[in-house]
């Protein structure tokens, strides 16, 4: 019979094993070599499952280490903190309250103030902090979208709304004269159709004006009353000058519970230097273009009575109307009296508001060159009154001299009674 193999367990001859299986001189009887066998197979099993185990436990530590490396908290991120005024659900907030965003922490990139019309706010980031250039508009919803990075770089996007106030009343107004081709003693012009009722309203509706002229022109801004801001130049406007209005003044206060709805861009250009002479002592008027006398014209104007005296300074064409009908109970005079008149006129230019005109008259013929019979109006001829209409624009200068009453600034375009010092202290800015 041959050798018989030891077990394969036995085979791995730990330490234990080897010293059991040493060879010895002993002689074995079958029976303990049985025994020796046994023990030897216990021991072996004994240290394999101890070996086998250790691997598990390891392994198990390996695994559980890996999961919790991948499960251990990573940085949280740190979005940018954002303070957005006004605050997001707003209500009744002021259109002159600019918008405003700053962070306490991280970096805006990039901001957006639209109302549901898809309508811009524009804004400049400086130092950090995104201000609006614009004021918002009356009764109107907003939205403000807010992109930044907070300080580890984390992207991160905030959008609030606000609703601004609705006022019990909108402000109105317009630019005359846009478009048109003017005479040199025509103001730029903005014109409300109620009052802005404060120097401090004055003040803010000035600061959002602006003018440009081409060529520049010195001048100023002031208030003829509180419902016209005009801008005069130093001197008449040199020929050909462009003029460009620019309002901003959507948000802007006139009053309480009064506030602007919207902007407007206007402009004109001058014409030619057309300035007339009227000598109400002698009864005539000298027309001159671009410094060159055209005609001098026989007059008759109001008579030496009130309400009737022609007024002396120098004034602005208004308007001209090939007819107007002319009622005397505008200018004070009712119906009953026996100054009493009511009647269609031919080739009227508008001086004043009070009622002053030049235009055709030809039940006056006799008078004109020798009295003043009229009722506050320059009489001309018929042919003088049509080649004085055609010549004539907007803004041409008409200057009186010769009579007691002054022509005073409100009661027409009354910017030229003032010397260019005082029209400055006219500024609600001065």
């Amino acid at each position: 019979m041959g050798r018989r193999r030891a077990p394969v367990c036995c085979r791995l001859r730990p330490p234990e094993i080897a010293l059991l299986v040493r060879p010895t001189h002993r002689r074995f009887t079958p029976a303990r070599l049985a025994l020796v066998v046994a023990a030897g197979l216990l021991a072996a099993s004994t240290a394999a499952c101890s070996a086998v185990s250790d691997a598990v436990s390891v392994g198990g530590g390996s695994s559980s280490g890996a999961s919790a490396g991948s499960s251990s908290s990573s940085p949280t991120p740190q979005p940018a903190e954002l303070v957005i005024t006004p605050k997001d659900g707003a209500a009744g907030v002021k259109p002159s309250s600019l918008v405003t965003v700053s962070a306490r922490s991280g970096t805006i990139e990039k901001v957006s103030v639209r109302d549901a019309k898809g309508h811009a706010i524009d804004g400049d980031l400086t130092d950090g902090v995104w201000k609006a250039t614009q004021r918002t508009k009356p009764a109107t919803s907003y939205t403000v979208q807010v992109s930044a990075k907070g300080v580890d770089g984390t992207p991160s996007t905030e959008r609030t709304t606000f609703k601004t106030l609705t006022p019990k009343t909108v402000a109105t107004y317009s630019m005359p004269y846009t478009g048109s081709t003017v005479g040199v003693g025509m103001p730029a012009t903005i014109q409300f159709d109620s009052q802005v009722t404060s120097k401090a309203y004055r003040a803010q509706v000035q600061k959002s004006i602006s003018i440009k002229t081409s060529p520049k022109t010195a001048g100023s801004w002031g208030w003829l009353d509180n419902r016209q801001l005009m801008w005069r130049p130093k001197s008449y406007w040199k020929p050909g000058t462009k003029v460009t209005i620019t309002a901003d003044l959507t948000g802007v206060q006139t009053g309480p519970s009064k506030w602007v709805a919207n902007n407007l861009t206007g402009g004109f250009t001058v014409g030619s230097s057309t300035i007339s002479y009227v000598n109400l002592a002698t009864h005539e008027m000298r027309v001159t273009q671009n410094g060159r006398t055209l005609r001098t014209v026989p007059i008759s104007a109001g008579q030496d009575r009130m309400p009737y005296i022609t007024r002396s300074g120098t004034k602005v064409i208004i308007e001209k109307q090939p007819s107007v009908i002319m009622d005397s109970a505008t200018s004070g005079v009712p119906k009953g009296s026996p100054d009493y008149y009511r009647e269609k006129v031919d080739w009227d230019l508008r001086l004043t508001w009070t009622g002053e005109y030049i235009h055709s008259a030809p039940w006056s013929v006799y008078a004109q060159g020798r009295a003043n019979v009229s009722h506050g109006c320059v009489n001309v001829g018929p042919s003088n009154a049509i080649w004085m209409y055609n010549l004539s624009k907007p803004g041409d200068v008409v200057k009186f001299t010769g009579s007691s009453r002054q022509f005073l600034p409100t009661e027409g375009i009354g910017v030229w009674q003032y010397s260019y010092s005082q029209w400055k202290q006219q500024s609600a800015l001065a």
